[in-house]
């Protein structure tokens, strides 16, 4: 598709296509309900069960591994190997069963967004609509890229490396490998059409989990984004105004009890996600000092993946702190000296609720922001620290 230029209409559908769209490809559809057809309505969910359910076939499968092998102090490299998957994939699990409970909330905020959408192209110009969806879709793609790099060179690496040894190179057998430590209940291996069946379903999983894990954090990047565009615009609005009894006391309500169904939909989600993200990026970083070539660059891309996904959580969570706080001094700066008592008193209230800022608050963590991101780093580094004393 071709993209919009800055002359032509942008709707609100458009901003939310691309995770909403990449969501389908697993057979998740937040809007499943109000689809006319329903046998595509329930394939899409027979799709997306049988998806999870084979997913998290391996991912007990990757845990037993990690019992069996962590038992023994001489493959704590190899047990720590499949951590990091581990992880990744308890946050895909919890991200997707944490849409699950909030669906309806999140389309009733989503319905919110859309009415309060600009629509005509004047309109739009003023709530700079292209710039943003310009910033959106670059750091959606580009988080989206590096997400599923990883996902897909830990899947594919393996047999690309041994159709190339096999085929090109002269190898007398064809190596037959994962991309994920797995321990099978059956011999997955010396069955040529058992290995491929198995590593196919490996393969899909791996993609469930990506888009899983990708989806959510691009939907809250989407909200966000629009909530950021909406606060920049009123700031801009009070402070370019000239004088007279004029507010925007009711917008900005209603834009920060938005903020805070974001908050509430998001909190847990992000919390857990810095968790599991602290000890991902800590046994990525182990397998990065210990390990041979081949792996420290899969596993580089894993750290980097990682690093980024936190650190575009924060940025953003960091936005909507600054945007909801330009509020209060834009009402400040404004030409409020011939203005009314009554109009005064109200933007005392504006000031004071703008000490507040929207964001998002995780329990136990401090409000999202570039603050937090370094707090996720320090954790991480102290697990490492911990477990480079132990090997």
């Amino acid at each position: 598709r071709k993209p919009k230029s800055d002359d032509e209409v942008i709707t609100f559908d458009e901003l939310t296509r691309f995770p909403m769209t990449f969501y389908k490809t697993i057979g998740e559809d937040l809007y499943s309900d109000r689809d006319p057809n329903v046998i595509r309505r329930y394939l899409l969910r027979f799709y997306l069960v049988l998806g999870f359910l084979n997913f998290n076939a391996y991912v007990v499968g990757e845990i037993a591994y990690f019992i069996v092998h962590i038992m023994s102090t001489t493959t704590l490299l190899e047990a720590t190997a499949v951590a990091p998957c581990i992880g990744f994939s308890f946050m895909a699990d919890f991200k997707q069963f944490g849409l699950t409970v909030n669906r309806k909330r999140l389309v009733r905020l989503l319905d919110d967004l859309k009415e309060i959408f600009p629509l005509d192209l004047e309109a739009q110009r003023k709530y700079n609509v292209s710039f943003y969806r310009k910033h959106m879709n670059r750091v959606m793609t580009l988080f989206t890229i590096l997400c599923m790099t990883y996902t897909s060179s830990f899947s594919f690496y393996p047999a690309i490396k041994s159709t190339i040894k096999y085929y090109l190179m002269g190898s007398e057998i064809f190596e037959r490998n994962y991309g994920f430590h797995i321990l099978f209940p059956y011999d997955a291996e010396t069955d040529l059409t058992v290995y491929w069946f198995s590593y196919w379903g490996l393969a899909h999983c791996a993609y469930v989990a990506g888009v899983s894990y990708v989806c959510v954090d691009l939907l809250l990047i989407a909200t966000i984004t629009q909530l950021t565009m909406h606060f920049n615009f009123i700031a801009n609005d009070l402070e370019a105004y000239e004088g007279g009894d004029h507010t925007d006391e009711e917008n900005i309500k209603y834009l920060l009890n938005l903020s805070e169904e974001v908050n509430n939909i998001f909190s847990f989600l992000i919390l857990w996600n810095f968790i599991a993200a602290s000890l991902v990026i800590c046994f990525a970083g182990f397998q990065i000092t210990a390990s041979n070539v081949e792996d420290i660059v899969l596993y580089f891309i894993f750290f980097s993946a990682s690093l980024v996904q936190v650190f575009v959580v924060c940025y953003y969570g960091d936005e909507m702190i600054s945007s909801s706080s330009r509020i209060g001094h834009s009402a400040f700066n404004q030409n409020w000296l011939p203005c009314s008592t009554k109009y005064k008193r109200i933007l005392q209230f504006i000031i004071a609720r703008s000490q507040k800022p929207a964001s998002i608050r995780p329990p136990t963590f401090p409000p999202i922001s570039f603050n937090t991101f370094m707090k996720v780093i320090s954790m991480s580094y102290q697990f490492f620290a911990l477990l480079r004393t132990t090997y």
